[in-house]
């Protein structure tokens, strides 16, 4: 059989081997052996990269690229490849290198400006970042990825209000980005506004119940405005997602011991107890369960409850 004929053959082996989920070694022995007979096979250099990459076994993943980049050096999908296995490398420089000569090839690729902004980004380059993010918008208005990505770098770097611009033009584009909500929310938060934030996390809850975030922060805000009953509702939904979260069930005993302390608590001592007794259970070391712990009792014997 003609080699380039059984190197096709071993090379749809490995793409069906991978299909059904079958040990990675059969997968990667068939295209390993495709390139074997076709040393110029280039599906099979970037399918085996891709599932060394998967392995986090960067070294040979970036070989395997490096091998593709020199099969087809005017492809500039097979440079962003390269330059993502340098990204997770940690070698910076070079996964620019890389995704600059894909921008050279394509320069109108987005997908490749938002890797070189990331990458500039990584490197502590906050200015050629915002430049190269503000040259993706403009080339594609509408692209959601873009604003996003230079709203983040914004909001980083405690740029608030050109954050909150870019997280609106976001959501003007997509109202119910998560994301954007959910960090819109907590600029909000950070800015003071406790309205609007505690507006977005519900919005966030509302399109996605199960968001642990959202309801997280929005049990903080309406703690810090002392709502504690509110506070506590969105807590106890936090650990019905995670029961195990230590900070939760501090959070909630907090929220529940102010609520017992007012005039209208809605909350038993023993219900404090029983929480801060689990917390102390998962760790022993729990400063501030302890110290709330001490503080109920003593309340409470002054009280004559106990």
């Amino acid at each position: 059989m003609h080699k380039k004929n059984l190197a096709l053959r071993l090379f749809l082996k490995g793409c069906r081997y991978d299909s059904i989920g079958s040990k990675r070694d059969k997968v990667i022995d068939a295209y390993r052996k495709c390139i074997k007979y076709d040393d110029k096979f280039t599906s099979a250099y970037v399918n085996l990269g891709f599932i060394y990459l998967a392995e986090k076994d960067c070294e040979r993943a970036a070989k395997c690229f490096q091998d593709v980049v020199e099969l087809e050096p005017m492809n500039p999908e097979a440079f962003n490849n390269l330059g993502f296995v340098y990204e997770g490398m940690k070698r910076f420089g070079c996964a620019r290198q890389a995704y600059m000569q894909a921008s050279e090839l394509d320069p109108r690729n987005v997908e490749t400006m938002l890797n070189l902004a990331k990458v500039q980004e990584l490197e502590g380059n906050y200015h050629d970042a915002v430049k190269q993010y503000n040259k993706a918008i403009k080339l594609a208005p509408d692209n959601i990825s873009p604003r996003f990505c230079l709203a983040v770098l914004y909001d980083n770097y405690d740029m608030f209000d050109e954050a909150l611009e870019e997280y609106k033009g976001v959501l003007d584009r997509d109202p119910c980005h998560l994301k954007a909500l959910l960090n819109t929310g907590n600029l909000y938060v950070q800015l003071g506004d406790n309205d609007q934030a505690i507006k977005l996390f519900k919005k966030v809850i509302e399109l996605d119940p199960d968001n642990e975030d959202a309801c997280n922060q929005l049990g903080v805000v309406y703690k810090s405005i002392e709502n504690y009953a509110e506070a506590s509702a969105a807590y106890k939904k936090v650990l019905s997602l995670n029961p195990f979260q230590e900070e939760a069930h501090m959070a909630l005993a907090e929220a529940q011991y102010f609520q017992y302390r007012s005039k209208f608590n809605g909350v038993s001592k023993e219900e404090i107890r029983q929480r801060l007794d689990y917390l102390l259970a998962i760790n022993p070391d729990n400063g501030k369960g302890k110290q709330l712990l001490k503080e109920l009792i003593e309340g409470t014997e002054k009280k004559g409850e106990i």
